[in-house]
């Protein structure tokens, strides 16, 4: 199974009304078909009344094999059903990498 298909199973333990996991890694400077980086966009109704940290933290802790293993980077967009309705349904977009270089 891969990285992206575990981190996506998992995640099917907050009950989310949407979830999408994007693999980034091909816009990092990384060896080909790497999983490294990911973005996380997920809407569930358990993140009522919880400040972005504790939502956080939730995905963390689920997420702790990964993140202390293969997975470098997670970009987080945690919502509540009613906030993800006022964004449009959009997260924003990842900044392109800069290589670990300077600006």
């Amino acid at each position: 199974m891969s990285i992206q298909d575990t981190i996506e199973a998992k995640l099917k333990a907050l009950e989310p009304d949407f979830v999408a996991v994007e693999n980034e890694s091909h816009r990092h400077n990384v060896p080909a078909n790497s999983e490294t980086h990911f973005k996380v966009t997920l809407v569930a109704r358990r993140f009522e009344g919880l400040m972005p940290v504790k939502r956080h933290q939730q995905l963390y802790a689920l997420l702790a094999d990964e993140l202390a293993g293969p997975v470098h980077a997670l970009a987080l967009h945690l919502y509540t059903p009613e906030e993800w309705q006022a964004s449009g349904r959009a997260r924003p977009d990842s900044p392109d990498c800069r290589g670990g270089g300077t600006p």
